[in-house]
């Protein structure tokens, strides 16, 4: 008991690097692969990073967009694994902010576009997108300007996952608390400096461990529960069970810091004015327009008890997507699941996964 409970207390900490990914090999049919990880494109605030399949060609290639919310990328490490058994998997491996130098200068939520246009051009022409959450918002602009621009790596599909594309729909807690103050509140309040001896000493960041802090709170009462079956199963030996319970708080409780720019403009522009959804959001003095997508395959997917980011707001997409063809439109409503069972358990694997799966493969043809 002591040691179960040294175990668990030992536990309760945070940690401010990325942890591994830990995917070594795939099964692709009925044999396995070697993986391995690959920096197809490195800037100053994020990695485009390949899980390259040893010996395996011509799965299409996906560019999995990661949140930056105060968590590592690693925390869709799940959603990897299962794409890698169809597709060539990329993803937008952030870095922490308090580790970039000032003289890299700022990162905004138009740098945060810049970035995905960058990286999808660097994959090339086929490219698949599939953004889970946050990033859906800069994933649709990307792809509406990417379009409108006639450009050669413009996706063939777009997925958006539980992404708060119009925040008006059916506003949950979080979108409660994001209008009830003034962008200048969280400025003044959640706004800090990074201090030495990081090499991202002075930049402005919103730091990770108060993003955590509020997902705890949203369901303080569930984490502590949990915390309570780690120590039971640690007493009796269960160590299958407390291995669950343990890898999940590795990733959860590893905090990611934000640049500032980029957060305080994302809490404006999508979760207070809803700039997309109205038809106004401006990327570096040019109005995007997602009527200027023709060709791209769009899958909306939501979770039916999802409270992080609820029914209604993923598929608003659709209706901001008037030049696609209905036939190359299509939307997947999960029962049964939360936020984070969009991207990662067994709902995704068997029942969410075969209709990505599916819009990616069609559009190839």
């Amino acid at each position: 008991k002591m040691a179960a409970a040294g175990e668990v207390f030992s536990r309760m900490r945070l940690t401010h690097s990325r942890p591994p990914y830990c995917i070594d090999s795939v099964t692709v049919g009925e044999e396995t692969f070697a993986v391995t990880e690959e920096k197809a494109l490195a800037l100053p605030f994020g990695t485009l990073l390949r899980f390259r399949k040893e010996g395996v060609t011509g799965h299409p290639p996906v560019l999995l967009v990661a949140p930056l919310s105060g968590h590592f990328a690693t925390l869709l490490r799940e959603t990897v694994r299962t794409l890698l058994q169809d597709h060539d998997v990329y993803i937008t491996d952030w870095h922490n902010a308090r580790d970039v130098s000032l003289r890299d200068g700022a990162f905004s939520l138009d740098d945060y576009i810049d970035y995905m246009m960058q990286f999808m051009a660097a994959i090339g022409p086929g490219v698949n997108v599939v953004a889970v959450c946050q990033p859906c918002v800069a994933a649709l602009a990307a792809t509406a300007l990417m379009a409108e621009d006639d450009h050669p790596a413009t996706p063939r599909s777009l997925t958006l996952m539980a992404g708060p594309v119009d925040c008006r729909v059916n506003p949950t807690g979080v979108n409660e608390l994001a209008i009830s103050k003034p962008i200048e509140w969280f400025e003044k309040n959640l706004i800090s400096h990074v201090p030495l001896p990081h090499a991202g000493y002075m930049r402005r960041v919103y730091p990770g461990f108060v993003q955590l802090s509020a997902f705890l709170s949203m369901n303080l009462e569930r984490h502590k529960q949990q915390f309570r079956n780690l120590y039971q199963h640690l007493v009796q030996g269960e160590e299958e069970q407390a291995n669950v319970i343990r890898v999940f708080y590795d990733e959860y409780l590893a905090v990611n810091d934000l640049p500032a720019e980029f957060y305080l403009e994302t809490v404006e522009k999508v979760f207070q004015t809803y700039d997309l959804a109205r038809g106004e959001l401006m990327y570096r003095g040019r109005k995007v327009n997602c009527a200027a997508i023709r060709r791209t395959a769009l899958l909306t997917v939501e979770g039916e008890r999802d409270d992080i980011c609820s029914v209604g707001q993923t598929v608003a997409a659709q209706d901001l997507c008037t030049s696609v063809r209905p036939y190359m439109k299509s939307h997947h409503i999960q029962v049964g699941v939360g936020h984070y069972g969009v991207f990662s358990g067994r709902k995704w694997n068997q029942q969410i996964y075969p209709r990505v799966r599916e819009v990616i493969h069609a559009s190839m043809g």
